[in-house]
């Protein structure tokens, strides 16, 4: 995306809404050379926070990952938002094939040196109708997958930067705030092409393909696909599924029926809020599915 494209829509928005004077402006950006580049026109147009999709610094594991960037590459973007953006977050993906514990504790523990109060680390998971799902790739079975969850956690509050998310992890005030809107069920919009939003007990979708979607924008003024009220008890259960991600838990709604899952260690009580335990994050999708059964 050009800089100047980026000032543009921040500089709309300035127009269009009152803008909060903590607002965090993130950008997700590859860590290629070509990217990097335009970090300081991507804070002069008023960007203060960028998330780069480092996935690994492993060249090995970036290739069988298909990124176009090199270890290096995403280390010197790391570095060079360290120096440009107050805050930055990168990702990691672990549960590989043939991936061995050891392995994953390193490449964490050398990769958390580089961070800033805040990293993304996702399993890897094979999507139907995908390269890797028409090439069979085989993820670590589920047991084993867990204990890969596991480390991931011991090794992360360790070094201060416990879950606060399923898969995000950040010191104390360093939370993604707009990531935090979604799971705390609070209002969105999504724009561009594919972006999913809620708005006025609305669900919003835009057409996936950015080709598509810039032609019904000309023709329409918006690339809207989907736009769908949702009933009380929709809204209801989407809140569930989102806020027990949380660590900090949520208020659950006095009809449901908590006592079976929070005797088998799935749930517990925080005050008023209701989570998931470390045995239960691992197993969220049975937890919800008993829970809004």
């Amino acid at each position: 995306m050009p800089t100047k494209l980026v000032e543009a829509i921040i500089n709309k928005i300035a127009k269009l809404w009152i803008l909060a004077d903590d607002i965090e402006i993130t950008l997700e950006a590859n860590p290629t050379s070509v990217e990097a580049e335009k970090f300081v026109a991507f804070r002069g147009a008023g960007v203060n926070r960028v998330s780069i999709g480092v996935q690994s610094f492993d060249e090995a594991e970036l290739k069988f990952l298909g990124r176009e960037h090199s270890a290096n590459e995403a280390r010197n973007a790391i570095e060079l938002a360290a120096k440009i953006f107050p805050r930055y977050s990168f990702d990691l993906i672990y549960a590989l094939p043939d991936q061995s514990f050891d392995t994953w504790r390193a490449r964490l523990t050398e990769a958390l040196k580089l961070t800033r109060g805040h990293i993304s680390l996702y399993q890897l998971t094979i999507e139907p109708a995908t390269n890797f799902y028409h090439r069979k790739i085989q993820t670590p079975p589920d047991d084993v997958a867990a204990d890969f969850y596991d480390l991931t956690q011991e090794i992360c509050e360790a070094h201060n930067l416990p879950a606060y998310e399923v898969s995000n992890h950040a010191s104390a005030g360093n939370e993604s705030a707009h990531n935090l809107t979604y799971w705390r069920y609070g209002e969105y919009l999504g724009i561009g092409a594919g972006a999913h939003g809620r708005i006025n007990s609305h669900a919003s979708a835009m057409v996936k393909s950015p080709e598509k979607w810039l032609d019904l924008v000309q023709k329409n003024g918006h690339g809207l696909e989907v736009w769908q009220k949702l009933s009380p008890a929709e809204q209801e259960e989407e809140r569930i599924m989102m806020g027990l991600r949380l660590n900090e838990g949520i208020i659950l709604p006095e009809h449901l029926d908590t006592k079976m899952l929070i005797a088998n260690g799935l749930l517990e009580k925080i005050g008023e809020k209701t989570r998931a335990t470390k045995q239960g994050m691992l197993v969220l999708n049975l937890v919800l599915s008993k829970l809004l059964d």
